[in-house]
């Protein structure tokens, strides 16, 4: 099944870049160890080459102290040249009379392949004003170093061989738990609906990816239950609408079809009959369209006239207003003066509602008691009366639409269960709602209590 809905493209019409992941991650992370692999071994040279030019110099030094200690001694020229002359230390000694010692014939400066050092020897004897020159021959520590630059070298080449070929084996493991979201989110798509991630962590940052994923298929795919129950609900409530209809609709065609078979001369009072009939039935499909018109109202969003009304005196009228209708049945109204912000002439209707319905239940006599309460934030009218009562399992379901109880249905032929569906609607609206509830305890009859908030 295709889909009327097209994704949303970036601004500017340009299309998400969909590169591989898995060769991003390769490239980044290869390319992220081979710069710090390089950093190491420069890092590693450069503190090499420092460490041997210092052992470099303090060689160099230590000869010199050397000499200068034997200088002031008194020592030989042979004796102190056989003292310093020796491994990588090269030493040439020029005395004061001109005299030269030493197997370090020629002076190279060159700092690439040698370390020269001059000193002026003050002490006692011949070395007194001598002139000391020292060379180090650097070669075997210039070859460790290219030796150590190679092996460095080598080992970040080996290095990075192995991180390029094992790099993709690792992240394609990482990676396997996005492969298992796209491969269920295929197979939801393609309708295999209920099946979930069930993430074993939870707490890490794929577990809660995955937790996030589970929480969004089951909005998901409870919102498509909810929109096909009610799909189904609209359907059956047309039909049940329109089979309520068909009914006074049927006796009014049937009725001005009889009247106007009727003979001139036919019985005053028979006519005067049938057209009451015709107006009864009139009257009961006026009914049932006004409170379908009503629930479409409040499904568009009922847009109410807020005042502050004293909800005791609203009930008051309606309650005086029904003895007058009903004076088969005993009414009573109690409570307090509470103000609530509400529209009176909705409030009223459901009130009304109420009220009509505990009359039809008790069919013609009872007792019906009105109370007015409420808290600093909630207002409460509760209506009571001592009919039948509704059965638990019933007492919520009577505010679905068309919807009447077998005892209702009885007793009040002309009514289409929309009146409390209305009365909730009109409630739910405010703010508020309206519930039918147990009836005190040793009493029998239905109480239905109308919430409404204060503010």
């Amino acid at each position: 099944m295709t889909s009327d809905l097209a994704l949303p493209h970036l601004p500017g019409g340009r299309a998400m870049k969909t590169v591989s992941l898995r060769r991003r991650v390769t490239f980044t992370t290869a390319a992220v160890l081979a710069v710090v692999l390089i950093l190491v071994s420069l890092v590693v040279h450069g503190l090499f080459a420092v460490a041997v030019n210092r052992s470099q110099n303090a060689v160099l030094t230590d000869r010199v102290q050397l000499a200068q200690q034997l200088s002031k001694q008194g020592t030989s020229a042979r004796d102190l040249l056989t003292r310093i002359d020796a491994r990588s230390v090269r030493a040439r000694l020029v005395l004061a009379d001109g005299r030269t010692f030493g197997s370090l014939n020629t002076v190279r400066e060159d700092e690439s392949a040698v370390k020269t050092k001059h000193v002026l020897l003050s002490g006692q004897g011949e070395l007194d004003h001598a002139k000391l020159t020292l060379q180090l021959d650097t070669k075997l520590l210039a070859g460790a170093q290219s030796k150590l630059a190679w092996v460095l070298i080598g080992a970040t080449a080996a290095a990075l061989l192995v991180i390029v070929v094992g790099l993709p084996f690792g992240i394609r493991r990482a990676l396997a738990p996005l492969d298992t979201m796209t491969l269920l989110a295929g197979e939801i798509a393609g309708g295999r609906r209920g099946r979930r991630l069930s993430p074993s962590r939870p707490d890490t940052e794929l577990g809660r990816t995955a937790t996030a994923f589970d929480e969004m298929l089951d909005a998901l795919e409870g919102a498509e239950a909810r929109a096909h129950a009610s799909e189904e609900q609209i359907r059956a409530f047309v039909a049940d609408a329109a089979h309520e209809l068909r009914t006074p609709i049927t006796g009014i065609r049937a009725i001005a079809q009889a009247i106007l078979q009727q003979p001139l001369d036919a019985d005053p009072e028979v006519r005067q009959q049938m057209q009451l009939l015709l107006v009864r039935e009139a009257q009961r499909a006026g009914r049932l369209v006004d409170d379908l018109v009503e629930l479409a109202r409040i499904d568009a969003g009922l847009q109410l006239r807020r005042t502050p009304t004293d909800l005791y005196d609203l009930a008051d009228a309606e309650v005086d207003r029904m003895r007058l209708l009903r004076p088969e049945i005993a009414f009573e109204l109690a409570g307090d003066h509470v103000v609530a912000a509400v529209d009176p002439d909705r409030i009223r209707q459901v009130l009304l509602n109420l009220l009509e319905n505990a009359c039809q239940a008790m069919q013609g006599h009872g007792a019906v008691t009105v109370l007015i309460g409420g808290t600093d934030n909630l207002a409460e009218l509760i209506v009571r009366d001592t009919g039948p009562g509704v059965p638990r399992a019933e007492r919520d379901r009577i505010f679905d639409r068309l919807v009447r109880l077998d005892q209702a249905r009885e007793h009040r032929a002309d009514g289409a269960g929309l009146g409390l569906a209305v009365a909730r609607g009109i409630a739910r609206a405010h703010g508020g709602d309206l519930i039918c509830t147990e009836p005190p305890t040793g009493q029998r009859g239905a109480v239905f209590v109308l919430r409404l908030k204060i503010a």
